[in-house]
């Protein structure tokens, strides 16, 4: 195969030129976001093997979702530089984490630091006061706007005034021009987890003078995984007639190439059981161990939902190897929280990354809901580097078929 140093053209062409519409999702999860940087790492390693190092995954995808920690991720994927390429390599996301996950979620040390972050938890009041991350955030992203991401993003966030989701998507920005706001707010609002990190309330104003006020938070209330979201707003640009999906149906889904990633959970066995939770009050809801247990449940409920959704869909349509669910339900004790940013926790959750991609691929059982690994021993690696081979192909055929190419040559 042909090896290119640089592509001919800076962002990917529409579907309508290929054959595929392909979709990068991260969950939410806190600091277990260095999974899913790991797994990214991996996968625009395996496309620069294929078409030179200046490859990025912005260049592949049609459009990349993410919730919560996985918002800021997307918007670090496809924020564009002063030379209009992505701002951030993914190998350069997980050293990102390590930096500033300890100062965006400070440990209480000691046995008086232990009783004083109770205290204050009880009283009311966000965990962290998320002043850390919004400022690196703002740093980082700058005034960059939604219109100007490299690819299509779909982040979901939640209105507490309206009670009702607000979904930053590039696909909306004509129909509604206020969600053009800027990436730094829109990755606040995704990750301000109830009881974690402070709601996030901004107001934006359209080139006509319209005026929105938005009182968000995370966007893991509604779609931890936000895979169906962004399929979501894919079918509706294909109802619509949108011309860069012609003449992919409404219902095709076989045409989907996608790849979800979670941010790992706790085995079937830990944590939680009904003995306990029959004994809860409030304050144990919102915090029992050093967890979240209402939290945990509404967030990981909504990512199993999707994924057995979409595996059931997908094997319907017999598309199942277009379909990769990246997912370690096996994680113990601390490895499993949202926000212990020790330097021996962060290391491990790489570990976890790196280890994760060796497994077997699995897919959930249709008629239990647990993960179960493939009969064909394929690990996650061997499913990446057979996936980034598609998505290789996939945009080589767009830019042979485009006219726009045609003219940049």
């Amino acid at each position: 195969m042909e090896i290119r140093t640089k592509s001919s053209v800076a962002q990917i062409q529409a579907p309508t030129y290929g054959n595929l519409v392909t979709v990068l999702s991260i969950d939410g999860g806190g600091i277990r976001g260095i999974i899913p940087a790991t797994i990214i790492a991996f996968l625009e390693s395996q496309l620069q093997e294929l078409d030179g190092e200046d490859a990025r995954l912005a260049d592949y995808f049609d459009v990349i979702s993410g919730t919560s920690t996985g918002g800021l991720v997307t918007a670090m994927l496809t924020a564009p530089d002063q030379n209009n390429r992505p701002l951030f390599a993914a190998k350069d996301i997980k050293p990102f984490y390590m930096d500033h996950c300890p100062k965006i979620f400070p440990q209480y040390r000691g046995f008086c630091g232990t009783i004083l972050a109770k205290v204050v938890r009880s009283l009311g009041g966000p965990k962290y006061d998320g002043k850390y991350l919004h400022g690196v955030v703002r740093e980082k992203l700058g005034d960059i706007r939604l219109h100007e991401t490299l690819t299509n993003v779909v982040i979901p966030t939640f209105d507490i005034k309206s009670l009702q989701p607000t979904i930053f998507s590039s696909y909306q920005l004509k129909m509604n021009p206020c969600l053009d706001a800027k990436l730094s707010d829109i990755c606040i609002s995704t990750s301000a987890a109830p009881t974690y990190l402070p709601a996030h309330n901004f107001i934006n104003q359209d080139s006509k003078g319209n005026v929105h006020e938005f009182n968000l938070i995370d966007g893991g209330v509604c779609a931890n995984n936000p895979t169906l979201v962004a399929i979501n707003q894919v079918t509706k640009q294909i109802i619509n007639e949108n011309s860069d999906f012609f003449p992919i149906k409404p219902l095709e889904y076989d045409r989907f190439l996608i790849i979800s990633i979670g941010t790992g959970t706790a085995k079937n066995e830990e944590k939680f059981n009904a003995k306990m939770a029959a004994k809860w009050g409030l304050l144990d809801w919102l915090t029992h161990r050093g967890c979240t247990p209402l939290i945990d449940v509404f967030t990981q409920s909504s990512a199993d939902m999707e994924d057995f959704h979409l595996s059931t869909l997908t094997q319907a349509l017999h598309s199942e190897d277009n379909y990769l669910r990246i997912q370690d339900d096996t994680l113990t004790g601390i490895d499993s929280s949202v926000d212990i940013s020790t330097k021996e926790n962060l290391e491990k959750l790489c570990q976890i990354g790196e280890k994760l991609l060796k497994k077997p691929v699995s897919r959930v059982n249709l008629d239990n809901g647990l993960f179960e690994p493939l009969q064909n021993g394929e690990t996650y690696e061997d499913a990446l580097r057979r996936f980034a081979k598609i998505l290789s192909q996939e945009r080589r055929l767009r830019e042979m078929r485009s006219p726009h190419t045609k003219k940049a040559l």
